[in-house]
């Protein structure tokens, strides 16, 4: 049918934007064109991180990139845009799928971490996953730590093997928390990028 054909497109797009960074990053092309540094300023986030999420928006059409020497410049892709508004109205005849079960939090409480940080994982995964990134760096810094608790103290790690733990909860953007545990400090990485292994705990 004609809208099964249809409804791969338009889930890769609500994916593409069920991240708060991609939306206010939507929302400020939606107002006129960017470059990388200019919108990393504007959501006080890393340059490496922005040009993923464009990677990912540019992936479903929403966004249009455009070459200015070494400059790159980021608008919205009107033609993307109005096909997902297109999509949008008939997503009410897409065939129905079951609703999801439940999630299991019991390992969020095992944690023993405060309540407010228990919110935090609480919002952002189902069963043990990450459904989502959050767009503050507070609830990111929640989620970090949390990532952290899955890798073995000691223990060396090469690159592909710390991508297959991030992709065991979250698969879109493993790249991206892989650099961002880096970054902040719970990973630390060989020079060269070789070998990581979890930052060891302060002694208390």
């Amino acid at each position: 049918m004609q809208e099964t054909n249809q409804q791969e497109p338009i889930l890769a797009m609500l994916k593409a934007l069920a991240d708060e960074s991609r939306l206010h990053l939507l929302r400020l092309l939606n107002e006129g064109e960017y470059s990388v540094g200019e919108l990393a300023r504007q959501i006080d986030l890393g340059e490496p991180t922005v040009s993923h999420h464009l990677a990912r928006l540019r992936e479903v059409g929403l966004v249009s990139l455009r070459m200015a020497g070494n400059q790159r410049y980021y608008r919205v892709n009107d033609a993307g845009l109005a096909q997902f508004k297109q999509l949008a109205a008939i997503i009410e005849r897409f065939p129905h799928r079951p609703e999801r079960a439940a999630s299991d939090d019991q390992w969020i409480a095992a944690l023993g971490w405060d309540e407010t940080d228990q919110q935090v994982l609480r919002a952002y995964t189902h069963n043990g996953r990450l459904t989502q990134l959050p767009g503050k760096q507070k609830k990111m810094l929640v989620i970090l730590r949390w990532l952290a608790t899955l890798f073995e103290p000691e223990k060396g790690y090469s690159e592909a093997e710390v991508n297959a733990v991030l992709k065991s909860v979250y698969e879109e953007d493993f790249v991206s928390l892989r650099r961002d545990l880096v970054d902040y400090g719970y990973l630390r990485r060989e020079r060269g990028g070789g070998k990581y292994w979890l930052t060891p705990a302060e002694p208390a």
